[in-house]
């Protein structure tokens, strides 16, 4: 083989493309060199020597296969810096390596030039041409610039181009050359199989979608009958086409979940997924698939809805278990927690020349709480419920303790309710009223004081009354809040009067809405 393109490890040195005697092995690029135009011997040079004494190797038979005289194109035909020689190994390196791979072209070129350099001679000589896409002098009788700069003294200026770069490349420090990786994978990304440059993944969806059009062509015209309807084999050919399309779209869509939501911030959402008790956690996976419909801050504020609703009823089931064990108060609660894990803490065998830790019953894993759930049993009230306790004094809108700034980041502080006057129950006429008790009637823990006042002014037990305070509200409820008392004394069946008493301490308390 006489033709050896020569890559080096570094830019910008002399590389290019070699030609070697195929008999004695001598370089014959710079000089006039005999290539064989034979089939059977494709790119087979030889030296002039070698040719004149009728010298051969492999298939070559000098008696019988033709041959050509190549000598070095080394004159000026575009610009005077630029040989013919150096004009074609462009144009063949663009076309191997593509335009905008000015590296690569450069080390095909050879000569110690540079990328930039090459880049800026393509750029002036063919695409800023006048004549566009050929150059200036592409007229084959164009001889001016041969004329101008003879054959000799072009080489010499090549030959001086060369050594004075050659011994700047020697004097330059050594570069460690850019290596290309070996695998398509990210070299500076979080997350592994994906190529930020691209924005692609190296297992994409649907990731053998291309193999049921990768052999299939098109050529023009054909499988159209003359009444121009498509044969069977173009259908099928189109509607293999309409599902590569359809898996295509599925691909970009799931992409696009991906960069909307910034899930591909993967140390971000891992640290946020820390600070979550695990049924936090759970209770966001299931929610996953609804990103797929909503868009980044809708997905959020679903999101902290649920962990909000889920944080409420922890607290709720929390405050139900103090209520059982006969707590009254939060800071009691606070106590008998930090005592409860105490407790665990104790019947958990410690170290491991425990002989009996195997014997001894598992006790029950307490549940991780979030620290918003805490926060919700907190032992300090919020300070729009202490100022009941105390109407005359006057709020401060910047006095918030940690319970306010919590309902205030998930939304959910109200403005503060207007001062209200005390419901006074008109008592029934001729009808004394009850003095009962928690102790005297049952179920009367269930109401507060002032729903036990109502049931002792209207002589009601506290079950009928809390049937009646459920239907209404029910029907309340279907009617967006509202009621008629027409409506309520029609729904209860007991007597028109205390219907009418319960219903206007219900608008009162602003349970329901008067109309």
């Amino acid at each position: 083989m006489g033709v050896i393109r020569k890559k080096t490890a570094s830019r910008g040195t002399e590389a290019g493309t070699k030609f070697h005697c195929d008999v004695c092995s001598v370089d014959v690029t710079s000089t006039v060199r005999i290539s064989c135009a034979h089939p059977n011997c494709p790119e087979y040079d030889l030296c002039v020597p070698c040719f004149a004494a009728g010298e051969k190797s492999k298939n070559h038979d000098p008696a019988t296969h033709p041959f050509q005289v190549i000598e070095q194109n080394s004159v000026p035909i575009f610009q005077g810096e630029w040989g013919a020689d150096e004009e074609l190994l462009l144009l063949e390196g663009a076309e191997i390596y593509g335009l905008g791979s000015w590296a690569d072209i450069a080390d095909h070129i050879g000569g110690y030039r540079s990328k930039d350099e090459v880049r800026d001679h393509y750029v002036n000589t063919y695409i800023n041409s006048s004549n566009f896409p050929l150059p200036d002098r592409a007229d084959p009788d164009d001889h001016s610039l041969q004329d101008t700069i003879p054959k000799e003294e072009f080489q010499a200026r090549k030959k001086r181009r060369i050594e004075e770069r050659k011994e700047a490349a020697k004097a330059a420090p050594p570069t460690t050359p850019k290596q290309k990786p070996t695998a398509s994978v990210p070299a500076c990304h979080e997350v592994q199989g994906y190529m930020p440059g691209r924005l692609e993944f190296e297992t994409e969806f649907l990731n053998d979608a291309e193999e049921a059009v990768q052999h299939m062509a098109f050529e023009p015209g054909a499988g159209i009958g003359p009444n121009g309807e498509m044969d069977a084999e173009s259908e099928l050919k189109m509607t293999v086409v309409d599902i590569y399309n359809s898996r295509l779209t599925a691909r970009t869509e799931r992409k696009k979940i991906l960069f909307q939501h910034n899930l591909l911030e993967y140390r971000k959402n891992t640290a946020l997924e820390k600070k979550r008790s695990k049924e936090e956690r759970d209770l966001l996976t299931k929610a996953k698939p609804l990103a797929r419909m909503m868009n980044m801050k809708d997905f959020e504020d679903l999101n902290m809805g649920l962990e909000y609703e889920h944080n409420l009823r922890l607290a709720i089931s929390q405050l139900q278990e103090w209520r059982q064990m006969g707590i009254g108060d939060l800071k009691t609660g606070e106590k008998y927690e930090a005592d409860k894990q105490q407790r665990v803490q104790r019947m958990i065998p410690q170290g491991s020349f425990d002989r009996f830790a195997t014997s001894r019953p598992k006790q029950n894993q307490v549940p991780e709480t979030s620290p918003a759930a805490l926060q919700l049993t907190t032992p300090e009230l919020p300070l729009r419920l202490q100022s009941a306790a105390n109407p005359h004094k006057q709020p401060d809108p910047t006095d918030m303790n940690e319970f306010d700034r919590l309902l205030e980041m998930n939304g959910d502080a109200p403005p503060p309710p207007p001062a209200k006057t005390k419901y006074v129950v008109q008592p029934l006429s001729g009808v004394s009223p009850w003095k009962l008790d928690s102790e005297g009637a049952a179920d009367m823990h269930l109401l507060t004081k002032e729903e036990a006042e109502v049931c002792n002014m209207l002589r009601l037990m506290p079950k009928p009354y809390l049937v009646v305070k459920e239907t209404l509200l029910k029907e309340a409820m279907k009617q967006g809040g509202n009621l008629k008392k027409k409506d309520a004394r029609a729904i209860c069946k007991i007597e028109g009067t205390k219907t009418s008493r319960i219903y206007e301490f219900m608008v009162h308390s602003g349970w329901i809405n008067k109309i």
